[in-house]
């Protein structure tokens, strides 16, 4: 008699560790036998699932079921216990407990009574160690924890034989690593199948069987890939479920045609089983004879790791325990089947992702030379199985779906809409309804009151108001009215402004990265009339994309799309904020925003997102965004190649590109996405209130460290993007006589990294101090480069303004006027007599310290500026400079052409200015127009200033505009002339 023990999971355990978790494990005792589970890492609700069989001898014997947390220094810590008599099991109906949550006890009863948590138990009496009741399991009640590496099922109490033995032990060596979000299951050589009860086999449909598996779905996770490398990425024409089909089902030949394709010979293929709420098949084989092997026997195990009707991850475990070290390994595959793009014909695609990797279940020397001598094998086949497939199902062509990815996005088009549901839908409000109302009481009031008699002031057509009530009638109807007069010219203006591509096309090979900006939902209302006059603004590696502005919405539509010029490494963060427009001047109210992390989220996914924003405004009215992104690299696979040669140059050392096993590892370690590879590593010191070993990992994006001492761990990373300084101090006695690389990051970032940090400065910036570097002068020059790399240098600041100059085309003609300037109308905005001299005055425009302090007091950031040259008797220059956010919220960028000549009598000058505004919305619609007309009188001076703008593109909203920056000009000349006269005084 058998007495088979299933324990599946515990919750609510209480925290034994410092860090507040535990590393819970359970040992089950009868009599003299014992068994244990694996360790589940830094978990309150462990999932084991494991099942163990005990010899039964004496009904008298207690099976006692304990739960213990794991320390590697020290003795493991006691967290509870229950005791189950082996007669309550043998007189309880069935001879079987179901499965059902026991609490667990203390230790001993002179313990302090706590909550020790639950454990999920099924225990039965069975004639037959293989014994299992699946209606009981699949009805199991479960609280997984979210690391998948939980759904790896332990077939070890199932026989006694070395090789399931190796495979549990190899099992709990490997829940060790905590970075790791699947673990493959380790499966050994099956059993015969005589000794397996008829009840094991399920009569369900390959159909049910996945149903039933997309019910025990619970937020699972797909699996990262094997660190063996990719062996496939294919999108085929078919739906994600009709491949899994195809590949997997009982029913399809197309296991049949691969297995002869590929010479396998006595093929036997078992059925599909639930295990441990796994769906496991078990299927033998004899390979192909090679030239140097003869053919032999393989036993392969594929077991369902999730499947929930959209994505399907399958691992396959084989064993060739015939061959030379064969019980020491296990050949693994895994396949990964996800939706795939929708097609610009409409059909629907999958993506097929297999990746490979050889699990060692004992230690060997030979590990190498297996790896080497399994990875040719492994492709040659993964080669024939690609060509196989590609004849019952078609390839798609990723470079052709990539070439019709802009005829997808340019067909975009808003729904139509007729103007009169719209007009009904807009003036459905109570202004509207009440002018009506009231307009119309007023208009039959008129019609059916007689001429009264002429009194007071009034004379024949004059009929003034007689009382009180009238005047509020009459104020309250004017009123209405030039709101009613508003909202229409509001409306008529909304039509006018249609949705359009105003992204710039992309330039050069690399990362492409395309926006599509589809439409908003339930934007907040910041007007007085209730709605909004949204835009978006998207920012990537310090390039801004602005949109259209749509006028009275809270749920736009824009349908517009951004790109973004080719960048050398893949992008990192696309910053989305929301604002509402008052006028470029006025400012901004922020209507939300969001952070779309690259190495965070899953570019598949991005293909058509809804993008929640966040903010007080935006959290309240539940605002979001619905989006497109598309992440391409044109140059193929010579990418990593040439930016590690680039590197080189930086670094002036020789950087050796890393194999796919390390980059598979590195990128498991810190839960990167595929593309992330890693540059260079080093050992190094994070100086905290101790200092910690570990290792620096540098890759195109992140940098990251990772320690683990005493199996505690410490694992972050930060963007380079985050970075805002790097400096190197002084080596010192806690340093270990060491420099030390100190990295401060932008305040507000690298939030979730906070725990490797040393100091956070008055500001809320973090710093990171790094030492004892093996070689310090190369970990230094590369993360130098690395950062140099992600960052905006001022020399290529200084070209783009140049080619932002260039193609504004503000050339001169011969005259020596600006081209245009005949055209605008000047108005004067200013004049004033100064108490300083002209030559002083002059100094404004001269590019000195006086010209700078000026700007800066005037809010104008970074200002720079190029000498005077003549230029047929006119002197030019070219100016540059920021807004502070006092002047504008949108911190728009300036680019200036100024002009200088003396007037005609010799006394004076005459300074033009052109300016060109960047980064402010409709600022390509229009160029600003100034000129100073400097006289030079006996006590000072004399200047006045005239202003006019130059219209670009037509725009109804010019008024608005030119009101706004009118009023914000005026008020900086003022301050401008004033920090002149004070800095003349300062100086004398």
């Amino acid at each position: 008699m058998k007495l088979v023990v299933k324990v599946i999971e515990a919750r609510n355990i209480p925290a034994m560790d410092l860090n507040g978790y535990s590393d819970p494990y359970v040992r089950i005792n009868l009599g003299k036998q014992r068994f244990r589970t694996k360790v589940v890492k830094k978990c309150l609700n462990p999932y084991w699932g494991d099942e163990f069989s005990f010899r039964v001898d004496d009904l008298s014997d207690e099976l006692v079921i304990s739960v213990l947390d794991e320390d590697k220094y020290f003795n493991d810590d006691f967290v509870g216990f229950v005791k189950f008599p082996v007669s309550k099991v043998f007189d309880s109906p069935d001879k079987s407990l179901p499965t059902a949550w026991y609490p667990l006890l203390p230790k001993s009863k002179k313990s302090k009574p706590k909550d020790c948590g639950e454990i999920c138990l099924h225990i039965c009496l069975s004639q037959n160690s293989s014994y299992m009741d699946i209606s009981n399991i699949a009805a199991a009640p479960s609280q997984r924890n979210d690391n998948v590496d939980s759904e790896s099922f332990s077939m070890a109490s199932r026989s006694s034989s070395p090789s399931r033995l190796e495979a549990t032990s190899s099992a709990n060596k490997n829940d060790e690593c905590l970075t790791n979000k699947f673990e493959p299951s380790e499966i050994s050589k099956p059993q015969a199948s005589e000794g397996r009860s008829d009840d094991l086999v399920s009569p369900a449909s390959f159909d049910d069987l996945m149903k039933t598996m997309e019910g025990k779905d619970q937020g699972i996770e797909l699996p990262t890939n094997l660190p063996g490398g990719v062996l496939l990425d294919q999108l085929y024409l078919a739906t994600s479920s009709d491949l899994n089909a195809l590949l997997f089902s009982p029913d399809s030949k197309f296991p049949v045609a691969l297995a002869e394709f590929q010479g396998k010979t006595e093929i036997n293929f078992g059925p599909w089983e639930f295990e441990n709420e796994n769906l496991v098949r078990l299927n033998t084989y004899l390979t192909a004879p090679s030239k140097i092997s003869k053919s032999l026997k393989a036993f392969e195990t594929q077991a369902y790791k999730l499947a929930n009707g959209k994505s399907f991850a399958i691992l396959v475990s084989v064993s060739t325990p015939d061959v030379i070290y064969g019980s020491t390994f296990r050949v693994e595959m895994l396949y990964c089947i996800t939706p795939g793009p929708e097609l610009p014909s409409g059909e629907q695609s999958s993506r097929l992702l297999a990746s490979w990797g050889m699990n060692f279940v004992q230690s060997t020397m030979m590990k190498g030379m297996i790896e080497n001598g399994a990875r040719p094998a492994v492709k040659e086949s993964f080669d024939q199985f690609s060509t196989l497939l590609s004849q019952h199902v078609n390839p798609v062509d990723l470079k052709g779906t990539g070439s019709q990815k802009d005829q997808v996005l340019a067909s975009l088009q808003a729904e139509p809409q007729s103007d009169w549901k719209l007009a009904v839908q807009y003036f459905a409000n109570f202004t509207v309804v009440s002018t009506i109302i009231i307009g119309t009481y007023v208009l039959f009031h008129i019609c059916l009151t007689a001429p009264s008699t002429i009194q007071g002031l009034e004379f024949v057509g004059l009929d003034l108001p007689d009382s009180i009530g009238e005047v509020i009638v009459c104020g309250v109807l004017v009123l209405q009215v030039k709101r009613m007069f508003e909202l229409v010219a509001r409306f008529i203006q909304a039509r006018s402004q249609k949705g359009s591509d105003h992204g710039i096309k992309a330039q050069g090979d690399g990362w492409l990265l395309t926006v599509a900006l589809i439409e908003g939902s339930n934007l907040a209302a910041v007007d007085s009339s209730g709605f909004s006059d949204p835009y978006v603004v998207f920012t990537c590696n310090g390039r801004t994309r602005t949109s259209s502005i749509k006028f009275q919405k809270l749920d736009p539509q824009w349908n517009e799309i951004f790109e973004f010029d080719a960048m050398d490494e893949p992008p990192s963060v696309l910053e989305v904020e929301v604002f509402d427009f008052d006028g470029p001047f006025d400012e901004a109210t922020s209507l939300g925003h969001a952070e779309i992390n690259f190495l965070k989220a899953n570019v598949s996914e991005l293909a058509d997102i809804w993008v929640p924003l966040q903010g007080k405004l935006a959290q309240a009215w539940q605002s979001k965004l619905r989006l497109r992104i598309f992440v391409d690299d044109t140059r193929g696979g010579n990418a990593i190649r040439e930016y590690l040669e680039k590197m080189e140059k930086e670094v002036g050392k020789k950087i050796s590109r890393r194999s796919p096993q390390t980059n598979s590892a590195f990128q498991k370690l810190f839960c990167l996405p595929p593309e992330e590879f890693l540059i260079n590593d080093f050992t190094c010191h994070l100086k905290r209130k101790m200092p910690l070993q570990g290792r620096l990992f540098l890759s195109p994006r992140v940098i990251g460290f990772h320690a683990s001492l005493f199996g505690h761990k410490t694992n972050f990373f930060f963007l380079w993007e985050d970075v805002e300084d790097i400096q190197v101090a002084s080596p010192n006695l806690s340093s270990m006589g060491s420099p030390i690389v100190v990295i401060t990051l932008r305040k507000g970032r690298g939030l979730d990294a906070k725990h490797g940090a040393k100091t956070q400065d008055a500001e809320g910036r973090l710093k990171y101090y790094f030492h004892s570097f093996v070689s310090f002068t190369m970990a230094h020059r590369t993360i130098m480069a690395l950062w140099k790399a992600r960052s905006l240098s001022p020399e290529q600041k200084v070209k783009i303004v140049e080619e932002d100059t260039e193609t504004t085309s503000l050339q001169t003609e011969e005259s020596g006027t600006f081209v245009g300037d005949e055209d605008i109308s000047m108005t004067e905005v200013y004049s004033s007599a100064l108490s300083v001299p002209m030559n002083f005055l002059m100094e404004l425009f001269s590019g000195g310290d006086v010209d700078k302090r000026v700007m800066e007091r005037t809010g104008c950031l970074n200002y720079s500026c190029s000498p005077w040259e003549l230029d047929k008797d006119v002197y030019e220059r070219q100016v540059c400079y920021n807004f502070d956010k006092r002047i504008s919220s949108y911190k728009g960028e300036v680019t200036s052409m100024q002009q200088k000549s003396p007037l005609p009598d010799k006394n004076g000058w005459l300074v033009e200015d052109i300016l060109t505004l960047h980064g402010i919305p409709l600022g390509d619609c229009f160029n600003l127009h100034l000129r100073y007309q400097i006289e030079d009188r006996a006590k000072g001076c004399y200047v006045k200033v005239s202003f006019g703008i130059a219209w670009l593109k037509r725009n109804k909203h010019q008024k608005r505009i030119s009101k706004n920056i009118l009023s914000n000009l005026v008020d900086r000349l003022k301050v401008m002339f004033a920090t002149v006269e004070k800095e003349y005084v300062n100086g004398r």
